[in-house]
């Protein structure tokens, strides 16, 4: 072969190789850049409680697993008390969770909220299955063969954002 053909070859190569090199580079530009624009700030959904409420729903089972075994009926509210004191650095956690985009959760025991639950779900009279019903604070415990099972608490969030404030209440059930 001549010195000119593998000269050639050698500068269709390096040819095609720059072709490619420009046709990723120009990919990749183009894919860092989808769905994002300078003018607009990715945002949290603005206020919505969903996720403060499944880290919710983790964690009052989690705090509610251990109370039957730890406390009689007698003792219900103690065990109100240890749930709020399990429950207590998860909530401080959320509450400033989302500050970095100026979300601000305020989180508290909602009572009234509970003490209507536990009237409209815990049935009375003598064909009952389980035993009286209690809101302590915003817990809301049964006595079940002499334990205290909690069912679940009631909480309101405040969600406050640059734009909006939302507030609910939510009836965070063990479903343990």
């Amino acid at each position: 072969m001549s010195d000119d053909a593998t000269g050639t070859r050698g500068q269709l190569v390096l040819l095609a190789a720059a072709v490619i090199a420009f046709a990723l580079a120009t990919g990749a530009l183009a894919y860092l850049q989808v769905g994002t624009h300078p003018d607009v700030e990715q945002r949290i959904d603005d206020g919505s409680p969903d996720r403060v409420v499944n880290a919710l729903e983790r964690s009052v089972h989690d705090a509610a697993s251990p109370i039957p075994a730890a406390y009689d009926w007698d003792e219900r509210e103690a065990a109100a008390a240890a749930i709020e004191d399990s429950l207590e650095p998860r909530i401080e956690t959320l509450r400033v969770s989302e500050l970095e985009h100026s979300v601000v959760h305020d989180i508290s025991y909602d009572e009234s909220a509970a003490a209507t639950w536990a009237d409209e779900n815990c049935p009375g009279g003598p064909d009952r299955q389980f035993g009286e019903c209690e809101a302590l604070g915003g817990v809301v415990v049964q006595e079940r063969a002499g334990e205290t099972h909690v069912l679940g608490v009631a909480i309101r969030i405040r969600t406050t954002t640059d734009r909006t404030q939302r507030e609910t209440t939510v009836r965070v059930t063990d479903r343990g």
